[in-house]
Order: structure tokens, then C-alpha cells, then sequence
């Protein structure tokens, strides 16, 4: 993680008892033919202790690049963190030291990555890798790091987890690979987890059973999880807050009730029209869609960045980048929204 203004001295302000994460003005550029190009602006959230927060949106939204930045994986270069925090009970992570860093990787925030088969490594039996972990942030011997190898495998679910812990990634299904990704994470008991995307290439079934375990987790553990993802229906399932994103910025963050029955971005509105369980909710005979594709980044329109598919744009949407345009409004329900005309529009949210 690389900033060039960015100062390791700095320890910040000491957050609320609860509060682990506190996220301020995000920038992230990569360099393209066009010179540094930003991808991600204005990004702003906290997490606290026992907490899940959705991070949504299509893909080329900034997702992935945000929480790939709160563990300081935005690799330098091509990329960096032009401004803004990311504090981790108080410190500051723009800006440390690699080997502070990777103190800190695993140890205190961890990830789980979308697809196990590329992270995993396919010449390593699961238990070696898992122990590996648990060895680099903990001063144990061999012999203890696999039995807390073990012990974590049997956490997160998988049958016979001695016989199991001496298999090779290949060796394991889909789900099961998923559930070592998140054992791997787990073994130093964390105080934040992100979680790029890790139901994706799981089917129906496999998919509910993570979730499940993702949610057992965090309440018996009270550690806090980042759930990334661009499907509002597993949101639901799992999360206690959205912060919805669209071409590299947040354009409105509710609870999850809040952005289901009351959203208040435009963008919001048609992404939960677009949900396949609205069909048969309206008894409609076709899925709802966006018009249009997000604009890729160094092409992001003047203006509100949604205007160009959004049926509510008027000429008001368009006049540049100046005041409301661009700001995140507090509205009174303790929504956040970046929509100029959220006073005036009603926004339909799911039936």
C-alpha cells in the first residue's frame, strides 16, 4: 500500500471501544495509457465488533480494489492509495511499512479470496498451508501449528478434518476448498475478515451452507466481516449494512432494511429490480436489467456517474462535478445517498 504523502508515524485518534475499521476519503489510482487514473474516490465507512458490511455493486465497481487496499495488497506498481485513511483500531495503514503489514495480514484482517483453487497452492497438502499461517504470526512449533491446523478445519466443517488436513487442494470439492479458504483465514483469530465474492462458484446449496458458517463465525467469534458481492439477495442473508457502489464511488450506504424497502440512489433502486427473485415476486415474465454498462475508469461522465442509465436524469444530473453533485448527503433516516434529486424522486425498492 503506497501513498506518496503518507507517514508511518502517525497512530491517529484511538476509535470507540467496538469500532475496529474506520475507512476516510479512499482515493485509488493505476497508472494506464491516460497517465494515474483514479478508480476509487471518496470512499468512507466504519466497521464495528460483531458487524456485517455488504459492499455492492456491478463488476468494475471498485469492490475488489477497495478491500484489496484495507490489507494493503494495491500493487505498487502500477497502483497506489493517493489519499485518504484506513485505520485498524487507531493506526494507520496507508502508508506502513511491508513488514509491518504482513505483521498485520492474517494476524489481525484477513481475507478470503473468490476463487480457493488460485489461492491455495496445488503443490501443498491444506494442513501445511493452513499451519504455515498460524507459524509465521505465532512462535510454535511444527507440530503445534498442525494440530491448530486441525482444530480450525473441524471449526469451519470439513469431515474427518486429521485425514483431511493431510489432502491436496485438489483433492477437496468446491465447497470444501471454500470452507479451507476460510479455516486459513480463521486460525489466528482475526479481528476483521473481507470476503471477496466466496460464494460465486459455489452452487445453491453449497452457497447457503457458507453463508452459514460465515454467519456463525462472526457472532461467536465477534469478529467483524466485509462480505463483497454483487448479490443483493445473499446481502440479505447476511448483513447488517450495505454501502453500494458504482464507477469508484459510494453512492449510498443504509441498513439492510433500509436500502431494501426504502433505497435512495437510483442505482440501488434498479439493482434490486434487476433481482431474479422480483420475476416471481411481480409475476413477471422477465428479469428487470439496467440499461447500459458502468463507464470504464478515466471515461466517467460529468456529473452524477449514473446518469447516463438512470431514467430519473435531468439536466440538474449533468452541470459537473461541483457541491451536491459529487457529495454524499446524511438524509434523515441516517441513509447516505449521492443522488442530486433524491428530494425530489421515490424510488421503488423490493416487493
Amino acid at each position: 500500500m503506497t501513498t506518496p504523502e503518507a507517514s508511518t508515524a502517525q497512530s491517529g485518534p484511538v476509535p470507540p471501544a467496538d469500532r475496529l475499521l474506520d475507512v476516510e476519503g479512499l482515493e485509488i489510482q493505476f497508472v494506464t495509457d491516460l497517465g494515474w487514473t483514479t478508480v476509487v474516490e471518496d470512499v468512507s465507512f466504519s466497521l464495528s465488533a460483531g458487524e456485517t458490511l455488504g459492499l455492492v455493486g456491478e463488476s468494475g465497481s471498485g469492490k475488489t480494489v477497495t478491500s484489496l487496499s484495507l490489507m494493503g495488497l494495491i500493487p505498487s506498481p502500477p497502483g497506489r492509495v493517493s489519499k485518504g485513511s484506513i485505520r485498524l483500531e487507531g493506526r494507520e495503514l496507508v502508508g506502513m511499512s511491508q513488514r509491518k503489514l504482513n505483521a498485520i495480514r492474517g494476524e489481525e484482517i484477513a481475507m478470503i479470496f473468490q476463487e480457493p483453487m488460485t489461492s491455495l497452492n496445488p503443490a501443498f497438502k491444506v494442513g501445511d498451508q493452513i499451519a504455515e499461517t498460524y507459524r509465521r504470526h505465532r512462535r510454535v512449533s511444527r507440530k503445534e501449528a498442525a494440530r491448530q491446523a486441525v482444530r480450525v478445519l473441524d471449526k469451519v466443517g470439513i469431515p474427518n478434518a486429521e485425514r483431511r488436513a493431510r489432502s491436496y487442494p485438489h483433492e477437496f470439492s468446491g465447497g470444501m476448498r471454500q470452507r479451507a479458504m476460510i479455516a486459513m483465514a480463521l486460525v489466528c483469530d482475526p479481528k476483521v475478515v473481507v470476503a471477496d465474492e466466496p460464494t460465486t462458484a459455489l452452487d445453491v446449496t453449497i452457497q447457503a451452507q457458507v453463508l452459514e458458517l460465515m454467519g456463525w463465525m462472526r457472532d461467536e467469534l465477534d469478529m467483524a466481516l466485509i462480505f463483497v458481492t454483487h448479490d443483493l439477495g445473499v446481502v440479505a442473508d447476511i448483513c447488517d449494512r450495505v454501502v453500494v457502489m458504482y464507477a469508484g464511488q459510494i453512492v449510498e450506504e443504509a441498513s439492510i432494511r433500509d436500502l431494501y424497502y426504502q433505497p435512495q440512489h437510483p442505482y440501488s433502486s434498479a439493482l434490486l429490480a434487476a433481482m431474479p427473485q422480483q420475476v416471481s415476486r411481480t409475476q413477471s415474465t422477465e428479469l428487470a436489467s439496467i440499461p447500459g454498462s458502468p463507464p470504464a475508469p478515466g471515461t466517467f461522465p460529468v456529473g452524477c456517474r449514473f446518469h447516463p442509465r438512470c431514467e430519473y436524469a435531468r439536466d440538474k444530473c449533468t452541470q459537473g462535478e461541483i457541491g451536491d453533485l459529487i457529495r454524499l448527503r446524511e438524509l434523515s433516516n441516517g441513509q447516505t445517498s449521492r443522488c442530486v434529486r433524491v428530494d425530489e424522486i421515490e424510488l421503488q425498492g423490493a416487493r
